[in-house]
């Protein structure tokens, strides 16, 4: 079938889903770097061009659902109990409810309902195996774990490519498609998959609070001596350019409301958008 790509539609789409990032300050880029990775590692497996933008397109969308997931467990610091673990088991199923009913929906939809699938059927929601789990699905995987390996989250603080890359190998043929990612891998050795780590958007870098430890996300336009806010613990710090990115120094002022109102990844979304073909077939 083949399918018209709107560019308001799909905006609207991208737009649905950068509300999860909004609600989520550890999280800052996280729908972005999986987009990326997700259309290197297509590339990397030599897919179609359509393919491409369908594997980015789903590394986008994939945690739409996490929309329902309550913020106690979303931003909670220590392990999760199995109840808790329950609820978050449930954003994939959701997620797929979610873009049905948009009209671009379907472009993305195996994406966000089976990237928790795993290879060897023991992953959920529905405990598919192999080559029953899309394609982009499998892309959407290892994109998505490896972005979670390299960013800080509640519970941890993120480790270097390096590291990440071998607790993946470690799931090489179980969790993830053996193949796929014996090709993510030999795709990191390039600057490009290097380039992304730890950005919120194309040359943009996150920057660390200093005062609890999530990044806080810099604007493409910001400048030395800026201000900049962590919306966890609601200090303000003022940036200083340090190379490509910046340092924060707390002011001791606490930010207002205003200051702290999430934002959508305007840039990133845009960019985006204008890289969408006119047609998809699916």
């Amino acid at each position: 079938m083949k399918i018209q790509i709107d560019k308001p539609l799909l905006k609207s789409l991208a737009m649905m889903a950068s509300v999860i990032e909004a609600r989520d300050a550890y999280t800052g880029g996280h729908l972005w770097r999986v987009s990326q990775y997700s259309q290197q590692l297509a590339e990397a497996a030599s897919l179609t061009t359509e393919m491409v933008f369908l594997s980015r397109l789903g590394g986008f969308l994939h945690d739409i659902g996490k929309i329902s997931i309550p913020d106690v467990i979303l931003g909670k610091r220590g392990q999760l109990t199995e109840p808790e673990y329950e609820v978050v088991k449930t954003h994939p199923g959701i997620g797929a409810i979610l873009i049905q009913a948009h009209p671009l929906g379907s472009l993305a939809l195996p994406a966000v309902h089976q990237h928790h699938e795993w290879v060897n059927g023991k992953g959920y929601p529905m405990a598919l195996q192999g080559d029953q789990i899309s394609i982009f699905a499998r892309i959407v995987s290892i994109a998505d774990a490896f972005d979670a390996l390299t960013s800080t989250r509640p519970y941890r603080r993120g480790v270097d490519a390096i590291p990440a890359l071998e607790a993946l190998n470690a799931e090489h043929g179980s969790q993830f498609d053996a193949g796929l990612l014996d090709a993510f891998i030999q795709r990191t050795r390039l600057p490009a998959i290097q380039e992304i780590v730890g950005t919120s958007e194309r040359g943009v870098q996150m920057v660390r609070c200093p005062t609890c430890g999530p990044v806080i996300t810099v604007s493409s336009s910001a400048k030395d001596g800026d201000l900049g806010y962590c919306r966890v613990c609601g200090n303000q710090h003022r940036l200083h350019r340090d190379g490509d990115t910046f340092v924060a120094e707390p002011t001791g002022v606490k930010g207002s409301a205003e200051d702290l109102k999430p934002r959508h990844e305007k840039g990133a979304i845009d960019a985006f958008i204008s890289m969408a073909p006119k047609w998809v077939d699916i």
